[in-house]
């Protein structure tokens, strides 16, 4: 029998559907854990491979057991410490008042913004009192050569630190110039927030942009389209509530709870090396289940705002490394 129930189809939660601003954007919120230390990183995505480990969930069938489940891959260069951005509050939130540079800048950020030619230990030795201000904030920049596609020009962008401000202050100060890697904020085991623009699919229709269905072959003019945009009496189109054609993709979205599985360097890329992406040469990082965006794209990881409770590492016996050409 016929259902008699269709949801509408889409959602408005994720409305307008147009194109993201940038093709990297950063989190606005952060979960405070009380240490000094960077409160996420990002890294490439290279793509997926299958990993063999122990079902250490308390209430699934497969507890105990070996099982097979997909993973991402995320190759993660040093972040380098390129700049210190100071906030301080006002009427409409915090506003950035004071950057600091560091006088080890890499070749490459030419490339993406304007170095400054001063040096910026003075304005270090300038600020008497770090309580004037409202926040201290990282500005940090990738290292795509060390990557395994050929990238020359980095992402710029700002990191939040936790704990209070006079530790943010003498942990920031400390690392300007320098680098972080991903082991310094995660550890394997932790569960994380992913955000990413999500592949890009051009202007599409109402079909494939929202699963409306597709009309009878009797159906007069056009099948891949809805019958009925609105009403007479409205004298218009609501918007948002109609499936049209438009954008699908290239939208920035957020996914919670992924669960890093490993952190290492090295012994991950598969024979003949990632598809359309290369040969992993540093550091990496395996997040359970798939992760919005193609390959080659830069994804932000910080700290799972919601976590559940299962914090155990897990342990891998084995990945599954067979050629993908």
């Amino acid at each position: 029998m016929a259902k008699g129930h269709k949801p509408v189809a889409g959602s408005r939660a994720f409305w307008p559907k147009k194109r993201a601003k940038r093709i990297y954007n950063i989190f606005k919120s952060y979960k405070e854990t009380g240490e000094a230390l960077p409160l996420g990183f990002a890294g490439y995505k290279a793509g997926m491979i299958q990993v063999i480990y122990t079902d250490n969930r308390k209430n699934s069938p497969t507890n105990g057991q070996e099982i097979v489940e997909p993973v991402t891959v995320l190759e993660c260069p040093s972040l380098i410490v390129c700049g210190i951005k100071l906030y301080k509050k006002s009427i409409s939130g915090p506003k950035n008042t004071t950057t600091i540079w560091s006088d080890k800048i890499p070749k490459d950020l030419d490339r993406k913004t304007k170095i400054p030619k001063k040096s910026g230990k003075n304005k270090i030795a300038d600020i008497k009192e770090i309580n004037d201000y409202s926040d201290a904030r990282l500005l940090v920049c990738t290292k795509p050569r060390e990557s395994g596609f050929g990238k020359k020009k980095p992402e710029l962008f700002e990191m939040q630190v936790g704990g209070a401000l006079e530790e943010k202050w003498n942990y920031i100060k400390e690392k300007l110039g320098s680098e972080i890697k991903p082991e310094e904020v995660f550890k394997e085991g932790d569960w994380a927030d992913v955000k990413s623009v999500t592949k890009g699919k051009g202007f599409q229709g109402p079909v494939k942009r929202f699963g409306v269905t597709i009309r009878g072959r009797k159906n007069e003019k056009k099948r891949r389209h809805v019958g009925n945009i609105g009403s007479v009496g409205a004298g218009r189109v609501f918007p948002g509530k109609i499936a049209m054609p438009g954008q699908l993709g290239f939208q920035t979205r957020t996914e919670y709870n992924k669960r890093i599985l490993k952190i290492g360097t090295g012994g991950i890329t598969p024979k003949g090396g990632f598809l359309n992406y290369g040969i992993i040469k540093g550091n990496y990082m395996l997040i359970h289940g798939s992760v919005p965006g193609p390959k080659k794209r830069l994804i932000m990881v910080r700290k799972a705002i919601r976590e559940p409770n299962n914090k155990d590492p897990i342990e891998i016996k084995s990945m599954l490394l067979n050629s993908q050409q």
